[in-house]
């Protein structure tokens, strides 16, 4: 019987793609990727908490901190607010005296945040790796190409764009441009709602499954009215005559952690717990979302847990961070919280927001030096301010 031997780990040579990931190299195209400079403290040190108060203390009302729900709980710690991309975003703009507004959150977060905000206010984002990949999966070079072959197929006119939070600052701009309007999982359904009183169609951007998802299970469309453009194809692998026959011109992307989820996630938990109540978010794929016994937007998801009664039991379908925080704070309820997926999957660009990030951007700005600041060109800003200003007069 022989032993078998480990094999030698071999790291990746230093490819642009893996620059990319760790966060070096430039890629204009995407929104993440780009060089983050400075030393960071080092992950071990045992004085980083004591160091991110210290910096805080110094800073005082200087500085506003937001963390998204998706942060590891070690900068949810330092989070003068917690919540959603949007609620982030209208509470830095509601806090005009902060000088620095420290995003915890991804890119196209921290943008919004610097359209939303005074010429005054400064936005960092503490590791501006921290991007989106569902952002990345629209670029402002594809959707002028989409809007190109709508035109061609003469329903471009008859095409409203609407574009979800969770979109890069060029893609609100091309939506505030074409008369479009910017919606989140909250209030898709009545931003689609207001798109289909303006024009016939609606290009929906950059998730296909909450567009799919609104459109079927909120508002009765069929599967049939819906329609997937794919940039990678030519003329989005659609003819003129399935762009016509459409109501629902869905782009191809998704969010990489809630699209994992699958039906027989949702099966086997229904097995392994007698009486679970399963809970879902809308980007999820829609078999998931039909199978589902409830759905909403991450603030939904926490109100829905809150107001569960003692004893109940769910499985829950978004960001693993967001579901261990809730497991540990009904805990004491009596209430069962489980992740709906048997494998471990957080947000790994949300993920890269740490504590040494946090530290060094904070540090930073009390030595009066401001780094990795966020900064959307004038103009569109411009027409993203304008998209999101319509979802803000939504009825």
């Amino acid at each position: 019987m022989t032993t078998a031997q480990p094999l030698d780990f071999q790291a990746p040579a230093p490819s642009p793609l893996a620059l990319l990931l760790l966060g070096r190299e430039a890629d204009p195209k995407s929104e993440r990727g780009v060089e983050c400079p400075g030393d960071l403290p080092a992950p071990s040190d045992p004085d980083l908490v004591e160091r991110a108060r210290a910096a805080k203390a110094k800073l005082g009302d200087k500085v506003f901190v937001l963390g998204h729900h998706y942060q590891r709980d070690e900068v949810i710690e330092f989070a003068d607010v917690t919540g959603d991309s949007f609620k982030l975003a209208r509470d830095a703009a509601a806090r005009p005296d902060a000088e620095y507004i420290v995003f915890c959150g991804v890119h196209f977060m921290a943008e919004s945040a610097d359209i939303l905000t005074t010429a005054d206010q400064q936005v960092v984002l503490p590791d501006l790796a921290a991007g989106c990949s569902m952002a990345d999966m629209a670029t402002a070079e594809q959707v002028a190409e989409c809007w190109d072959v709508l035109t061609e197929a003469g329903v471009a006119e008859a095409t409203v764009p609407v574009s979800y939070m969770n979109s890069s600052a060029d893609i609100k701009a091309f939506t505030g441009k074409h008369g479009g309007t910017i919606c989140t999982s909250s209030n898709a359904e009545r931003a689609l709602t207001w798109a289909f009183e303006q024009g016939e169609k609606v290009l929906f951007l950059p998730d296909q499954h909450l567009g799919r998802n609104t459109a079927v299970r909120d508002m009765g469309m069929s599967l049939d009215d819906c329609v997937l453009y794919n940039p990678h194809k030519p003329n989005g692998g659609l003819t003129a005559e399935e762009l016509r026959g459409a109501k629902m011109i869905l782009w191809r992307g998704h969010c990489s952690v809630h699209g994992r989820f699958s039906l027989d996630s949702v099966n086997d938990v229904r097995e392994r717990i007698p009486g679970v109540n399963v809970l879902v978010h809308p980007e999820c794929r829609h078999e998931v979302v039909a199978a589902a016994d409830y759905v909403g937007s991450t603030e939904y998801i926490i109100k829905t847990l809150e107001a569960a009664p003692a004893g109940s039991k769910w499985a829950i379908g978004t960001e693993l961070n967001l579901v261990r925080r809730l497991a540990n704070r009904f805990a004491g309820e009596g209430k069962e919280i489980v992740f709906l997926d048997k494998t471990v999957c957080f947000c790994s660009t949300m993920n890269r927001i740490d504590l040494p990030h946090l530290v060094w951007a904070l540090e930073s700005l009390a030595a009066g030096k401001v780094v990795n600041r966020i900064e959307v060109d004038p103009e569109v800003a411009a027409f993203s301010k304008l998209a999101l200003e319509r979802m803000l007069a939504l009825p």
